[in-house]
């Protein structure tokens, strides 16, 4: 029985797919096993795994019903004693299943391990932005105001979580389901944190993460479902919440292709309604500069700021090591 079970699914994605295959069989750690769901994919993917030989690979094809539901089959069809998930596009870092084992197996009590993300584009290039969040041990307080789970190839999960809390629930919306997830493991769960970079996270112009209008619907059943169970203690946190997905909604304007600076604005008035503290906040600075970038230089000026902003971002982590 393989150690861990790696769970990717895939929709037409074999633009990514074979180098992230390929740099997922270069791990350190190898006791696992890899099951690809085609989520009703209309590309090669079938004829293309039909000349692998690499045993511990299995291919799983269904009808298209959205990556909640692969993630499911995955699960379902697994046998590893810990669960990763890998998108189809992104890429690790050979140590990024030994470090993550490590912590589980160190550390009994902990159901979820996720680690650092850096940002890179649709050719693997760094944006030079990096996400180093250090949320540990109970974290549904910090959870439920922002997910530090970012990205859906960081986590590895602790199959027993999976028998107590469930698995994916795809009825919250397909932009939100993993923090649902996330945020019901660790209302039972301490969390564990690998602080280094182990996943480079693919943005990209058709990005999922793109779709706001979707995400908007997502995040208001997620948290409309996480208080409804939680403790009244908690209950002063729903307003911080929203106002943060809200601001999290912000930037989806911003960065599909509309590039819509009107809607991104509506969104930051309605964080500003339910946590007016957030207009101190870093981030709330970073956001508004960026919708004025937009209003007053539209499209085009907008994106060479951004591709100026990567440059810079790329240069600070070359000097910072």
């Amino acid at each position: 029985m393989p150690k861990i079970s790696v769970i990717v699914p895939a929709y037409n994605a074999m633009c990514y797919l074979p180098d992230t295959l390929d740099n997922l069989l270069k791990q350190t750690y190898n006791d696992f096993e890899v099951i690809i769901v085609n989520d009703g994919s209309s590309d090669s993917i079938e004829q293309w795994f039909s000349q692998l030989q690499d045993e511990r690979i299995k291919l799983i094809s269904q009808e298209n019903q959205g990556a909640g539901i692969a993630r499911n089959t995955g699960i379902i069809n697994s046998r590893g004693e810990y669960i990763a998930f890998l998108d189809a596009d992104d890429i690790w870092e050979p140590t990024k299943l030994e470090k993550q084992v490590r912590i589980l197996e160190d550390n009994p009590e902990v159901g979820l391990v996720y680690t650092w993300v850096e940002y890179v584009n649709e050719t693997g290039q760094s944006t030079g932005r990096v996400l180093k969040h250090t949320a540990e041990g109970n974290v549904w307080e910090k959870l439920i105001e922002c997910n530090p789970i970012e990205c859906g190839s960081v986590a590895m999960v602790r199959r027993s979580c999976f028998d107590d809390v469930g698995i994916f629930d795809v009825n919250v919306g397909s932009f939100v389901e993993d923090w649902e997830l996330w945020l019901r493991i660790a209302s039972r769960f301490p969390f564990k944190v690998v602080k280094e970079v182990l996943i480079y996270y693919r943005q990209h112009s058709n990005s999922a993460s793109k779709n706001w209008q979707a995400m908007e619907k997502g995040y208001n059943i997620v948290i409309e479902k996480a208080f409804s169970s939680a403790p009244n203690k908690l209950k002063y946190l729903q307003n911080k919440s929203y106002a943060y997905a809200y601001f999290c909604l912000a930037w989806k304007p911003l960065q599909c292709c509309t590039q819509d600076y009107k809607t991104a604005i509506d969104f930051r008035d309605l964080a500003i309604k339910y946590y007016p503290r957030i207009c101190f906040s870093k981030e709330f600075f970073r956001l508004s500069l960026a919708i004025e970038i937009q209003r007053w230089f539209g499209t085009e000026g907008y994106q060479k700021f951004i591709k100026l902003l990567h440059m810079v971002r790329r240069h600070k982590t070359v000097i910072g090591g």
